[in-house]
């Protein structure tokens, strides 16, 4: 499996690197913070056989996605066992999910996940997974007292191989 994932300024970093940390430690459950995923919103999820595929359609975007700004207004779940924070849906998530699914949607022996199409994409920016019942309801309580609405810029896009994370190409994003 490999993702196409947009990151953030330093700032919006820390934030929700924050929110990962003390879910975290008030859960015990460290997957994240184990695994150091970073915070990253995914766009598209791809299963292929190898990842060179994958690279020539991904380098072709530069230029073709700008970077933009989002705010994070909800937290949520997708059951059983992920917490999240989402951004309000606008014109450049919905424009860089548009791109990257045109650019991979017909390469040869490859699978784009139901999830991740258009019109099926929920974007999101997981702050746990894995959580039992009991972290679920823990993980909410913690959300529901520290979160904060807050905006956003969305400053790089790459490419990686999951389980175990591996930064495959990445490139910054420029502001209209």
């Amino acid at each position: 499996m490999y993702l196409v994932t947009m990151y953030f300024d330093e700032e919006s970093n820390k934030n929700l690197q924050r929110y990962i940390n003390m879910v975290a430690k008030s859960t015990g459950n460290t997957f994240m913070t184990y695994n150091n995923v970073p915070p990253h919103l995914t766009i598209t999820a791809v299963e292929a056989r190898s990842v060179d595929v994958l690279v020539p359609a991904f380098k072709g975007l530069e230029g073709r996605i700008l970077g933009g700004k989002v705010t994070f207004t909800s937290i949520g779940q997708i059951l059983p066992n992920v917490m999240y924070v989402t951004p309000v849906f606008n014109k450049c998530l919905m424009d860089t999910q548009n791109e990257v699914y045109k650019a991979f949607v017909d390469i040869p022996e490859t699978t784009i996940s139901k999830y991740y199409k258009p019109f099926s994409w929920l974007p999101h920016v997981t702050i746990a997974k894995q959580l039992n019942k009991e972290q679920m309801a823990k993980a909410f309580e913690v959300m529901r007292d520290v979160f904060v609405p807050f905006e956003a810029s969305i400053e790089k896009i790459g490419l990686s191989k999951v389980n175990p994370h591996v930064d495959v190409e990445e490139f910054r994003l420029y502001f209209p």
